[in-house]
């Protein structure tokens, strides 16, 4: 079975950076694509970013857009989210995703994944 476990999480201030991993274990075959959604409080989960196997094709939420910077080491089973310029707005719990399909297009749909972690907490202040 697969899992994916974040860590990285922290407090940051406003401007700060933190950079997020994300491993995945178990049955670690075949390629795959990693996404990075969050869920701020109050508020649904939405789509941070998503990155292929290969990595040549990274996508970003508009919001995050220009600070967030997603990457992967596929040795390693590791996807990161390098996340700069971070503002109160950010503060959330990121959740990473494994997607399986053979798409040719990363997802920014969430039902598009098939395994998730249960999250880290990002907390940025003012």
């Amino acid at each position: 079975q697969v899992q994916l476990v974040e860590s990285g999480g922290g407090s940051v201030q406003a401007g700060g950076s933190l950079n997020v991993s994300c491993v995945l274990s178990g049955r670690s075959f075949g390629s795959y694509a990693m996404g990075w959604f969050r869920r701020a409080p109050g508020k649904e989960r939405e789509f941070v970013s998503a990155i292929n196997w290969s990595g040549s094709a990274p996508r970003y939420a508009d919001s995050v857009k220009d600070r967030f910077t997603i990457s992967r080491d596929n040795a390693k089973n590791t996807a990161y989210l390098q996340m700069n310029s971070l503002k109160p707005e950010d503060t959330a719990v990121y959740y990473c995703a494994a997607d399986y399909r053979l798409n040719r297009i990363v997802s920014t749909h969430q039902d598009d994944y098939d395994y998730w972690g249960q999250g880290t907490q990002v907390t940025v202040s003012s």
